[in-house]
């Protein structure tokens, strides 16, 4: 689990509405997850901004990273599946790969399944500084502990420099 709702289950409480699910994966485990969907109708944002079908068995180039799903072709979109960069046991951020993570640190167990830590959320959020990401950031920055803050600090400054976040780290 990624996205609005990751904060949340962080945060304990929802205070916001949400426009979609997000669920991160490895791209490295795209076609396992693909094979799993094989009954759903999948679409992949390629090129960015533009859906096409996501066929079994296609490998996705690099610059495709977000994939649409639903349970048939004329159905509402049920979730999206964002492709996560990895190499060996190390999670890479696909905006600026100096930014670097063990896997076994990028999620929290839920009842269930797992969801990616706050701090690695809000540095995806980071980027588009919406009015939802700051409400976001807002609610989770008094939960973060030490560590979390300095390692997203840290990550803003690879990726943008100077960041009004960074001031409230």
């Amino acid at each position: 689990m990624s996205g609005g709702y990751a904060i949340e289950l962080a945060v304990g409480r929802a205070y916001r509405e949400h426009g979609d699910v997000d669920v991160s994966l490895l791209r490295r485990d795209q076609l396992a997850v693909r094979d799993l969907l094989s009954g759903w109708d999948c679409h992949v944002a390629d090129p960015a901004g533009v859906l096409r079908p996501w066929r079994l068995g296609e490998v996705l180039p690099a610059r495709a990273h977000d994939i649409w799903v639903r349970e048939h072709a004329t159905g509402p979109w049920r979730f999206q599946l964002m492709l996560d960069e990895a190499e060996g046991e190390d999670w890479i951020y696909r905006r600026c790969p100096a930014v670097r993570r063990a896997l076994g640190s990028m999620t929290v167990a839920e009842p269930g399944f797992r969801r990616i830590v706050p701090e690695v959320q809000l540095l995806y959020k980071a980027k588009g500084r919406r009015e939802k990401d700051e409400l976001d950031f807002t609610h989770t920055l008094p939960l973060l502990s030490e560590a979390q803050r300095r390692w997203l600090d840290e990550a803003l400054e690879l990726e943008h420099g100077a960041h009004p976040w960074r001031d409230r780290l």
